[in-house]
């Protein structure tokens, strides 16, 4: 959806929040995968704590990228409640992991 609405983003903005927003989203899914694939519930509920980081990125460069009216308030709507959806995963996702690590477990 990002890379869907960033190209109708202004040409000068290609290598500006364009490629930001393009960058976040794709650091959130990176480093869910990347954290997956760590052994213990720390690492990978730090893995998890980084993709949220890049979700909030993305947050304030929608609100930005309203504010320029690069956007239109239903794409801001559309990407808000994504953006809600996957927070809310990556929060329980987080407390998951965490759980894991203060019982020594694995999952």
């Amino acid at each position: 959806m990002i890379y869907r609405i960033t190209k109708g983003f202004p040409d000068d903005e290609k290598f500006g929040i364009t490629t930001q927003m393009r960058r976040a989203v794709i650091s959130v899914s990176s480093n869910i995968v990347e954290g997956s694939y760590r052994s213990t519930g720390k690492d990978k509920s730090n893995f998890i704590t980084i993709a949220y980081s890049s979700l909030m990125e993305l947050l304030n460069q929608t609100i930005a990228s309203l504010d320029l009216k690069y956007i239109n308030e239903d794409q801001y709507h559309e990407i808000r409640s994504q953006i809600e959806k996957v927070s809310n995963k990556l929060s329980a996702l987080t407390k998951y992991f965490k759980s894991l690590h203060h019982n020594n477990l694995t999952p």
